[in-house]
């Protein structure tokens, strides 16, 4: 076994990276937008053959306070998540999780066919449905070799 010398700048790094892993992609790609000092629910994007899944996981935030539009190809989800008021006799210790308002805006696919766009909202997930345009299904199409 060979011996190496200690860097700690190095160790700092890797610290300082596994630190920041723990949070997860905070940052916003660029096919969305996210104002500063909003936070921002989990989603994942899947694609079967006839559409696109959004899932959004919206914990303890009320159906009410979700709204989702589609407009100019960009789907935009927002809402709020309102804080629990101090009640007497309730001290809070520590407070983890983000409140207030979010908005996320997607870009869409040009396949996607805006019109026939469906979401559900149960036990905190937030589910979306966008149905691909009939046109643009992919067809297999055999190509002659000459």
């Amino acid at each position: 076994m060979a011996l190496m010398k200690w860097d700690a700048w190095r160790d700092m790094e890797d610290l300082f990276d596994r630190y920041m892993k723990s949070f997860g992609s905070l940052r916003p790609s660029a096919h969305e937008t996210i104002a500063a000092g909003e936070w921002m629910p989990r989603v994942d994007i899947a694609e079967t053959e006839g559409e696109f899944i959004v899932k959004a996981e919206l914990p303890e935030v009320k159906k009410e306070d979700v709204h989702v539009t589609v407009d100019n190809g960009a789907l935009t989800l927002r809402g709020e998540r309102k804080q629990e008021k101090e009640e007497s006799g309730k001290k809070f210790h520590r407070v983890e999780r983000s409140y207030g308002s979010f908005s996320r805006v997607f870009s869409l696919p040009d396949n996607v066919d805006e019109s026939k766009v469906k979401a559900t909202f149960k036990d905190g997930m937030l589910t979306i449905q966008l149905p691909k345009s009939a046109e643009s299904k992919p067809k297999m199409l055999e190509v002659k070799v000459e």
